[in-house]
């Protein structure tokens, strides 16, 4: 057994464990809307927190299609390391970016709707953080890039 038969066998294995988190995070966010709505709770409370479940669905499914992508499909002996990241990396990021961004706006909002004006430091924390993410994400890509002109 050679080290891209236990690559391959490792990718498949996370491969199909991110699905299957992914399947139980959209069954749990189902599960959560049915009794959020027979409950009689507040609506936008409910789907607010059906947003960050999706989102967090959302991640882990991308994670999931990163590794297969990258492991399962084909073993690249002579690849580059950083071609494979960049192809990878900004897909992934983009996605927690948005999860943040979210996660951020969706905390400014019930902070204002609960008139907790004082508690918007940690929601304005993970906006910034996410501007900084994204800007080391462009930096890394101008970075990464390559010059060459072909044609």
């Amino acid at each position: 057994m050679n080290i891209n038969s236990i690559k391959l066998i490792f990718a498949q294995l996370f491969t199909f464990i991110f699905l299957a988190l992914t399947l139980s995070i959209i069954f749990i966010l189902f599960k959560n809307l049915l009794v959020g709505f027979l409950s009689g709770d507040d609506i936008t409370q409910v789907f607010l927190s059906s947003i960050n479940t999706s989102i967090i669905g959302l991640a882990v499914f991308e994670l999931a299609l990163v590794v297969n992508k990258e492991y399962a499909v084909e073993a690249r002996e002579n690849d580059d390391p950083v071609a494979s990241v960049r192809r990878t990396i900004p897909r992934f990021i983009g996605t927690v970016c948005i999860a943040l961004s979210l996660e951020g706006l969706i905390m400014v909002i019930k902070y204002s709707q609960l008139e907790l004006a004082g508690n918007l430091y940690y929601p304005v924390a993970i906006i910034a953080s996410t501007a900084l993410l994204l800007a080391a994400l462009g930096l890394f890509l101008r970075m990464t890039r390559d010059d060459k002109k072909t044609g």
